[in-house]
């Protein structure tokens, strides 16, 4: 009997410890990988630059030549230009929400359009966004710039109490800028979860005109006013130096952790109101002089991280939400020779590959050969998944469920096509749009976006604008869709990057194939 339970004894001790060294061992390994990953990969700093409105040919590296910018050219020769680059929208909510949360728009209720100074938060707090992932691998996280994802539970929004939920309930420990876009109220700045400047004995009033300086676009809108105050800390051509300053001041403080920055500029949208250096700079107008601005601004960031001695520890990524925009500005920038698009058919807003195709520059000294351009596919809403490769972690099953890890292509370890497929957004739902290697389907007739037929007007847009910009489209003769066109779009990419010729009648079984998947997003469930 004492050897029986002595035995016993024996095997459970022998048990216990086999435990013990198999838990000791898993610590082992999962330390040792942390260490690793810290050696080989050194938790590098993140900084994503998000410019707005910027079109594909709105850079002298992309072919620009009525005005310079070297700073982001100085990004690109000594890093990795992407040509077939996306946002996942053709507009700047919907783009926004895909590259912060890893998700095509259409799963949030069909979001296709701008939010606005009443709107509520449109991201789901308990959402994954690159901020609450890398804040989790142990970085610095801020968002300084352009939000205009909305702020709080209930509509309209009240700017009088603290903005919350915000930025900082989605993973940024720090949040400054602009709380909607710059070309509407209420024309303030917000920190965190407060207007800044707010006095409570002069509070918002929602239709009180705002004490702001009045710019075209800003004289058409109903503004909030009261908060003198705060509105009068806020001054256009200021907006582009203060929020740089904002984000240096915020690099300047980051020591003891890697750190990521969502630096989200509002130039170049319109109003186009660059600061007095930069007015008169360029070949092109305002316009170019809001691009020098923005040229400027990546500058002052690079200048930064070389003087703290990070470059090499540092991927830069740049990109823009969506294409440019064939405002009355643009317009008139179009007739001084500058194309926005470069060759691309469309504008902001349109399925046509101007609305979606942006630049994309990675930088990352040591880790990204200097000069190369790659052709591979890849969108915005890809950064989630790419920085939780990065960074060593999994993304649960139920988050960023629309990104791929695109990691490779953007070290250049790859050559090879990675995504597949993907969903194209632009502002009117009938014209959700679907890339598939070499082919682009537009499910619908024209643009899908803007469409005043008003020369000069903010809305030109459609067969009128392309007719004026002389980009030409099979489906279209004399600003108007031709009566036989067909009723979708279907482009071979590979040798038709210009979209002139639509073959939606040439390939049934790929129009088929594309309305398919279409059709499989259109039903998808929504949040």
């Amino acid at each position: 009997m004492r050897n029986s339970i002595h035995v016993t004894i024996l095997l459970k001790a022998k048990k216990c410890v086999s435990g013990l060294v198999i838990m000791l061992s898993a610590f082992i390994i999962n330390f040792g990988y942390a260490q690793n990953l810290n050696k080989t990969v050194s938790l590098p700093n993140i900084i994503l630059i998000n410019a707005d409105d910027l079109g594909y040919g709105d850079l002298s590296c992309y072919g620009a030549n009525l005005l310079n910018t070297p700073n982001i050219d100085k990004l690109a020769s000594e890093g990795r230009r992407f040509t077939d680059a996306h946002s996942a929208s053709a507009v700047c909510t919907p783009s926004r929400y895909a590259l912060i949360t890893g998700e095509y728009p259409i799963r949030h209720g069909n979001l296709n359009a701008p939010v606005f100074l009443k709107s509520k938060l449109v991201i789901d707090t308990q959402q994954e966004t690159i901020a609450s992932l890398l804040k989790k691998a142990g970085y610095a996280t801020a968002c300084v710039g352009k939000w205009h994802l909305g702020f709080g539970e209930t509509e309209p929004v009240d700017w009088n109490k603290p903005l919350n939920p915000g930025p900082n309930e989605l993973g940024f420990d720090y949040y400054y800028g602009v709380p909607v876009v710059n070309s509407h109220p209420p024309f303030v700045y917000v920190e965190n979860h407060h207007v800044v400047g707010l006095v409570e004995d002069d509070p918002f009033v929602y239709g009180k005109k705002a004490k702001t300086q009045e710019v075209f676009e800003k004289m058409k809108l109903n503004a909030i006013g009261g908060a003198d105050k705060a509105h009068e800390l806020y001054v256009d051509e200021e907006v582009g130096t203060h929020l740089t300053s904002k984000a240096l001041d915020w690099l300047k403080e980051q020591k003891d952790k890697p750190y990521f920055l969502y630096l989200a500029t509002t130039n170049i949208h319109h109003p186009f109101t660059p600061a007095s250096q930069f007015k008169g700079t360029s070949q092109c107008g305002i316009y170019g002089d809001f691009v020098h601005e923005l040229d400027w601004i990546v500058g002052e960031v690079i200048k930064t991280v070389k003087e703290k001695g990070e470059e090499k520890n540092t991927l830069i990524i740049f990109t823009s939400d969506n294409g440019g925009m064939f405002n009355a500005t643009g317009q008139k920038t179009w007739q001084l020779g500058h194309k926005l698009n470069g060759d691309l058919l469309g504008f902001k807003f349109d399925a046509w590959e101007g609305g979606h195709r942006v630049p994309f520059i990675a930088h990352w000294p040591g880790k990204i050969k200097a000069g190369e351009v790659s052709n591979q596919l890849i969108c915005n809403v890809d950064m989630l998944a790419t920085f939780a490769s990065l960074t060593g972690q999994k993304l649960a099953k139920n988050q960023g469920i629309d990104s791929n890890n695109v990691l490779d292509a953007i070290l250049g370890k790859t050559e090879e096509q990675i995504r597949e497929s993907l969903l194209l957004a632009p502002l009117k739902k009938s014209h959700l749009s679907i890339r598939k290697g070499k082919w682009m389907y537009i499910g619908a007739r024209g643009a899908g976006g803007f469409s005043s037929e008003k020369q000069g007007s903010h809305a030109f847009g459609g067969p009128k604008a392309i007719a004026f910009a002389g980009e030409i489209n099979s489906d279209i003769e004399n600003g108007k869709i031709k009566v036989d066109a067909p009723p979708a779009q279907l482009y071979n990419l590979e040798i038709d990057p210009n979209q002139t010729t639509n073959v939606y009648k040439d390939f049934p079984e790929i129009v088929n194939e594309m309305e398919a998947i279409l059709n499989n997003y259109r039903n998808t469930s929504t949040r």
